[in-house]
């Protein structure tokens, strides 16, 4: 088993223009970390050069305690699983499975064992004689994960091995690899756009933006304390709405204006941030659409923060309702439970929970306090 470390690291392939920029990063043994961000941003990059399929232009990466910056892929002992399963269609799926070990002169009766141990483990011991053609994409997804699986390699790397699923075997696959990084007992780092496979498999989870990381932590502490008005709208689905407003006091008492409506901030938000330094400056208001309701008894609770307005749409997503409306110029969503049966049109009361709100600097775009 290893750790993965990043010193300084950089990309380039012009030598001028650098795709990934200074990733410095620890990744402990055993754990399961996610690299997200927007297309472009350089994550895919950082996970190859992990996998020497990339070379390094400076800084330094350690595998363990050894440097590898010059060892070839095959000496890194790692394992890579690829977006397009890069299985061989003219082999079986044993075969496929069996190529690596063959390569390495691993005796037949291991290579045999170690076969029907990660068919077993990932449910695929009836497709061991079928050819790739004849897979669905799910168990072709398999497949590759069990021939990562049978090299016993210290690292698994995985490059979005989900985003050529339906949305239903994403969801099942997610489970897999989580429940399949518990039994390996194996250092995890996987690339993906989607903020919800992050969410849900991450032991931490590195946000990119531009080649640099912008925030690494858990999935929980992202979401709670996002440090910028980029990872907030990154992290959250729906998205976080984003509100222009004034920072006011009155009497001591810090309010937010947005537009003509004013609401009061709790006493205890932000006592230990420098808040006060924004007063009667623009602030960017971040409210997530699960902390805005429509419930009678938050409503008669929260009074300050009540407002009135007409829903110009309503999706119906099973048990909830995302409702969008236009609040004080801005275009808002709310999350709500369906049990109300909210409607396109209707004119309705909502609050919102000041307790949640997330407050941005809006030249710098870092967060002042949450």
């Amino acid at each position: 088993m290893a750790s993965i470390t990043f010193k300084g690291v950089k990309k380039s392939y012009d030598g001028k223009n650098f795709v990934v920029h200074d990733f410095n990063l620890e990744i402990a043994d055993k754990e399961f970390v996610v690299f997200v961000g927007p297309s472009g941003c350089g994550k895919s990059t950082t996970l190859r050069m992990i996998a020497g399929l990339e070379e390094i232009s400076d800084g330094e990466l350690y595998i363990g305690d050894r440097l590898v910056n010059d060892v070839l892929p095959k000496n890194r002992d790692i394992a890579m699983v690829f977006q397009n399963y890069a299985l061989y269609p003219h082999m079986s799926v044993r075969k496929n499975m069996a190529f690596g070990l063959k390569l390495k002169k691993v005796p037949k009766d291991e290579i045999n064992r170690k076969i029907s141990e990660a068919a077993k483990i990932l449910d695929i011991e009836q497709y061991l004689d079928r050819k790739p053609k004849d897979l669905s994409g799910g168990q072709r997804q398999r497949v590759a994960l069990g021939r990562a699986m049978v090299r016993d390699a210290s690292v698994f790397l995985l490059d979005e091995p989900l985003s050529n699923l339906d949305a239903k075997l994403r969801n099942h696959m997610r489970t897999e690899i989580t429940k399949l990084h518990d039994v390996l007992g194996t250092t995890f780092v996987y690339v993906t756009h989607d903020q919800t496979e992050a969410m849900t498999m991450g032991d931490r989870i590195v946000v990119m933006k531009d080649g640099y990381i912008r925030q690494v932590d858990t999935p929980q502490a992202l979401y709670d304390k996002p440090n910028s008005l980029f990872v907030a709208s990154f992290i959250g689905s729906p998205q976080m709405n984003f509100l222009d407003a004034i920072l006011t006091e009155q009497d001591g008492n810090l309010s937010v204006k947005i537009g003509d409506f004013s609401i009061p901030l709790p006493p205890d938000k932000g006592v230990d941030s420098n808040l006060k330094d924004y007063i009667n400056k623009e602030i960017i208001v971040g409210i997530r659409p699960e902390d805005i309701h429509n419930e009678d008894i938050f409503i008669k609770m929260s009074e300050e923060s009540t407002f009135e307005t007409q829903i110009d749409l309503a999706e119906l997503m099973g048990s909830e309702i995302y409702l969008h409306f236009n609040f004080q110029g801005n275009m808002v969503i709310a999350r709500v439970s369906s049990r109300n049966a909210v409607q396109k049109g209707d004119k309705i009361k909502l609050s919102i929970n000041m307790r949640k709100i997330h407050i941005f600097d809006k030249q710098t775009e870092m967060a002042i306090c949450h």
